[in-house]
Parts: structure tokens; sequence; C-alpha cells
């Protein structure tokens, strides 16, 4: 009697410990897919800010060589001037801000205005033959219209690392899982009204 009662409870704990160690299992696993999809959105988000930080690089030269030929258009010049200093402390806010809604449309409305902003330049520069001939407003035209591009193709890598992310951590029952370590739902960039192109950057 004694030995099956000993019996039961081994089989009763090799129990207890298979369902503890599958637990575990599937806990770690579901942890460690989240950490690896929150890493790639990460990642994604520093292209994103690498590319911003290159447009808003080549903004001061790009309003020098215009100041040079179109000095007078000082409305349209200091829209674009105030809208990289809106920008400036805005390009590399750290992934933290991808988990706060409100930073991250913040951030994305500031830069949208430096797009507008420069499109309206672009506009005025139609008017200065001289200043479309410059070498350097050449060369200023052809790294523009390559970090625009670049900022698209950034921009939908990121969404797409986003929305890898946001699936994974939506689904049942990963998203108990995710709900008990604290990962959240990530935003999207989302694009300006009227804007379904990349924007195209003419000299």
């Amino acid at each position: 009697m004694k030995r099956g009662c000993l019996i039961s409870l081994l089989v009763g704990l090799g129990i207890i410990i298979v369902l503890a160690l599958s637990l575990f299992v599937t806990f770690k696993n579901y942890y460690n897919t989240f950490v690896t999809l929150e890493e790639n959105v990460n990642q994604a988000w520093a292209q994103v800010e690498n590319v911003y930080q290159r447009r808003a690089d080549l903004i001061p030269n790009l309003v020098e060589v215009v100041k040079g030929y179109a000095g007078h258009e000082r409305e349209t010049l200091q829209a674009v001037i105030e809208a990289r200093s809106k920008v400036g402390g805005q390009i590399n806010v750290g992934p933290e801000v991808l988990n706060n809604p409100q930073a991250f449309a913040r951030f994305q409305q500031a830069q949208d205005a430096l797009s507008s902003a420069l499109q309206r330049l672009m506009v005025v520069v139609e008017r200065y033959p001289e200043l479309k001939a410059d070498q350097r407003f050449a060369d200023l035209q052809a790294q523009l219209e390559g970090t625009e591009n670049r900022i698209a193709v950034e921009r939908r890598r990121f969404n797409q690392a986003v929305q890898a992310y946001n699936t994974a951590i939506r689904k049942f029952p990963a998203n108990i899982i995710a709900g008990m370590f604290g990962f959240q739902q990530k935003a999207y960039f989302k694009a300006q009204a009227g804007a379904e192109n990349v924007p195209e950057v003419k000299f």
C-alpha cells in the first residue's frame, strides 16, 4: 500500500514538473520572440532617425545657397529654418518614444512640417534659373532627392517591423504573456494628407 502511494506521488510530481517545464518553455519562447521583434522595431527606428538626420544636415547648406540667389524670399527661407529648428530636438529621441503615441505623433508632425516647408521652398526656386544652374545646388538636389527616397523606404521598413511586432503581441495566448511582461503596441508612421507618393523634389 505504501509503495503504491509512493508511486502515485512520484507520478503526480512528475506530471507537475513536466507541466511546469512546458509552461516555462512556452513563456520563454514567447518572451524571446517579443524581444527579437521589438529589437527589429528599434533597429528600423534607428534607420529612420539616420535618414531624418541626414536631411536636417543638408538644410543649412541648401538655405545658404538659396540665399545667394533669392535672399529676399525671407518668409519661405524662415519657414524652412524654423521647421528644421523644431525637428532639431526631435530627431534622436530614442526608442522610448515608440511607446508614447503622443510623443510619436509630435515627432511625425514636426517632420511633416519640415517636408512641407521644403516643398514650398522648391516651388520658389523654380523662379530662379541661375540658382538651378548652380553646381552646389545641383549637388544638393541629388543628395536631397536621395534622402527623401530613403526616408520613404526606411519608414516603410519601420512600419513592416511594427506590424510584425504588433501582430505577435496581440494574438492569443501571446497577448496574455505580452501583457504580463509589459510589451506594448507601437505606433505606425502615417502618410501626410494628400501625400500618396514620395515627395518629388524639383529644382
